[in-house]
């Protein structure tokens, strides 16, 4: 990727996630990116394909994210790994605004993305069954759905105490 489309890319990423997608013109895009709205259609044709673009980008990151988890052996390092990953995402202010429009994308657009998850899942059934839970399937169900609504809450309400929630989730599953 050039410099420039990195710019682009940031640029987008960072009025979608201000402003919303549906609100954010190319042309308010390239004017932050300091380029001609034409190279924004060279690169990504429309609109469309610059969302597409940090959707995609999106999808590499949680891979990323997930890899260190999906190859642990300790279930409970498994979960507190998983527990510990929302801190990981909002630590650095371009990490917290890229995940933010990640969330803000599927509210807009309702896409949800599940598939997105399905290592993290796997990894945490997996977990639950070593760690002998009774309903493992639920049980990491529940923990990515929790997982979801931290995000939502921690994006949405400045006041939130993550730390707080997040020790007593590491408490209830004992790691």
């Amino acid at each position: 990727m050039t410099e420039k489309q990195t710019s682009i890319l940031k640029a987008a990423l960072e009025l979608f996630a201000q402003e919303g997608f549906k609100s954010t013109s190319t042309s308010k895009v390239a004017k932050r990116a300091g380029v001609s709205e034409g190279l924004i259609f060279r690169h990504f044709d429309n609109k469309d394909g610059l969302l597409q673009a940090i959707i995609q980008q999106g999808e590499e990151r949680a891979r990323l994210l997930f890899a260190d988890i999906v190859l642990e052996t300790d279930p409970k390092e498994v979960v507190r790994k998983t527990l510990e990953m929302g801190k990981k995402t909002s630590m650095v202010k371009e990490e917290a605004d890229f995940w933010k429009l990640q969330f803000k994308i599927k509210w807009e657009l309702e896409q949800y993305g599940a598939y997105k998850m399905e290592p993290l899942l796997n990894a945490l059934i997996n977990a639950f069954i070593k760690l002998g839970y009774d309903e493992p399937e639920l049980e990491a169900n529940f923990l990515t759905v929790f997982l979801d609504g931290l995000a939502t809450r921690f994006y949405l309400d400045k006041t939130f105490d993550m730390d707080a929630v997040l020790n007593f989730a590491k408490a209830k599953y004992g790691v």
